[in-house]
């Protein structure tokens, strides 16, 4: 099939760069941040997205200021970039389900919480398949719509998602070696709540879960510090700031962990696991499929494996 007459002049000026760079601009609002995130000069986005309007014969931006603003002809190829970039997103997906799990890209998001065992996870899989190009991202705002994969402690409700838990992740109550609380048994929850506590920022799952658990039982916590990571809530707890629910395989294994004790608190630990979570209608490329079936048959035996020579 014979590409239309009506898009020859599209073919002929290297227009898929041309859509790129405007896409950006109109997306982020701004021709600097679009050559930014194209690494790019800011000429060069210029000079691309001024090509474009010249194929399409139309002005694409009404300038306000320093705003861009589109035009309608404008608004009418932004839409057109999207339908684009997923007939080739598409197409790429076909292809990667030709090639195998054997080679192609995998992006992969996780929270703080989750780096220590999702970087084991994704270095044994890229054991298996040499051929992978991975990429693994730690951030706790969750952005489904730039990666292949999330991982998340609760799926999000405020989004559609399919989610695929991979292993358990109970939560525990940490406190210093050295606590009060360390050598007692079935430690009542109104005594825990007494203690000075450590809380992750707003906005954090694990707060949300700790904070649901003190308002289940009728109480509310004595913050002493939030902080943004796991990291740092650990070096609180040793520093005797006070005690922290976390969870029980976050915190990777560094010596210091021997100087942490999970206390022994009546319902815990708490039931909780890692996600995977993906946006609904998406199509998985092949190699996110293989990572998520490799994740589910293999994932509870790193654990096992980690945990036996670095218990807290």
């Amino acid at each position: 099939m014979q590409p239309p007459p009506d898009i020859r002049r599209y073919l002929k000026h290297g227009t898929l760069a041309q859509m790129r760079a405007f896409e950006a601009a109109t997306r982020l609002g701004s021709l600097t941040r679009a050559a930014e995130q194209l690494h790019m000069a800011q000429a060069t986005t210029s000079v691309q997205i001024k090509k474009l309007a010249e194929t399409v014969g139309l002005a694409l931006f009404e300038y306000t200021g320093k705003q861009i603003c589109l035009t309608e002809a404008g608004e009418r190829v932004y839409a057109g970039c999207g339908e684009v970039f997923r007939a080739l997103s598409n197409m790429e997906l076909s292809l990667s389900e030709l090639r195998g799990a054997a080679c192609g890209r995998l992006d992969l998001a996780v929270p703080s919480t989750a780096h220590y065992f999702s970087a084991r996870l994704l270095d044994a899989f890229l054991e298996r398949h040499p051929g992978v190009d991975a990429s693994l991202q730690v951030c706790d705002r969750l952005a489904l719509n730039d990666h292949d994969l999330c991982m998340v402690v609760e799926p999000p409700e405020e989004r559609e998602v399919v989610a695929q838990a991979v292993v358990p992740n109970p939560l525990v109550v940490l406190a210093r070696a050295d606590h009060p609380l360390a050598r007692e048994s079935d430690i009542a929850f109104e005594r825990l709540a007494a203690e000075p506590f450590l809380m992750r920022e707003t906005g954090s799952a694990t707060r949300r879960i700790a904070l649901r658990l003190f308002a289940r039982h009728g109480f509310a916590p004595r913050i002493r510090m939030e902080l943004g990571s796991d990291e740092a809530l650990r070096e609180a707890i040793l520093a005797g700031l006070g005690i922290s629910i976390l969870p029980r395989y976050a915190l990777g294994m560094d010596s210091a962990l021997r100087r942490l004790v999970c206390l022994d608190v009546v319902g815990f630990p708490l039931e909780s696991h890692w996600h995977f979570v993906y946006p609904v209608g998406r199509r998985l490329t092949g190699v996110a499929r293989a990572f998520m079936d490799f994740a589910r048959l293999e994932a509870k035996g790193l654990f096992r494996d980690c945990l036996s020579r670095h218990p807290v």
